[in-house]
């Protein structure tokens, strides 16, 4: 998976995960440790930085340096993006609440960090570590009337090297449709995570990325898309 993983990425800007390649990729220990890990998705805070006034947005937010097989967390800080990367919501420092401990110290977060730090830093002749890591826990919720935005931005690139964006869970949802385009504007795939641990890895450098609106299937039920996204940057 490794290779087909780093030739995609090579050749295209991005690659697909399905789940069943991950939980192999991840092992017994992070699949194990999966449904509490999946569970603190439960646990977010409501986002207080919308720029469109949306109550849609669930996240916690943490920064760590990232080597592999070391993961060290920083002290909490505020996620930054200029106005050049995030027109919404860009320019401004966004306070979140952090990441909890026993997230931070998941055999599952451990392992989905070395398995990106295996893919993306193959596709460098000198690495360099240890890399910045910014992880957020994002979840999207979706009401009668209300659609929820995953990207309200739009397509957008993040402003770092590398993003994995990885399925924790999809609740009653219909649609969210991730796209992939080149700097031009033109569609480079279109695809959507279904099922827990499905992934995409990008490079954050060469395409953009963005998922359409999610609507509850049955709008008597809540509806909810839960993802990690981690965001690699060589410190």
């Amino acid at each position: 998976m490794l290779e087909r993983l780093r030739s995609h990425l090579s050749a295209d800007g991005f690659a697909r995960a399905q789940a069943g390649e991950m939980r192999d990729a991840l092992g017994a220990p992070a699949v194990g440790g999966w449904e509490d890990y999946a569970g603190s998705w439960n646990d977010l805070a409501p986002d207080r930085f919308m720029a469109d006034g949306g109550r849609y947005r669930r996240r916690r937010y943490g920064v760590f340096e990232a080597a592999p097989g070391r993961l060290v967390r920083q002290p909490h800080q505020p996620h930054y993006q200029s106005r050049d990367y995030n027109s919404l919501n860009g320019g401004v420092e966004r306070w979140f609440e952090p990441i909890t401990a026993p997230v931070a110290a998941s055999p599952v977060t451990e392992r989905v960090v070395d398995l990106c730090l295996g893919v993306f830093g193959a596709l460098r002749p000198d690495p360099g570590y240890p890399w910045r890591l910014e992880m957020h826990q994002f979840r999207i919720e979706a009401r009668p009337g209300e659609a929820g935005q995953p990207t309200p931005e739009g397509a957008h690139r993040d402003g770092v090297d590398w993003v994995l964006v990885m399925l924790v869970a999809r609740e009653n949802i219909a649609a969210g449709v991730t796209n992939i385009f080149d700097p031009q504007g033109r569609s480079l795939g279109a695809f959507t995570l279904t099922r827990p641990m499905d992934a995409v890895f990008i490079d954050d450098a060469r395409v953009f990325h963005g998922v359409t609106a999610v609507e509850p299937a049955d709008p008597t039920r809540p509806a909810h898309r839960d993802v990690l996204v981690a965001t690699f940057r060589r410190s």
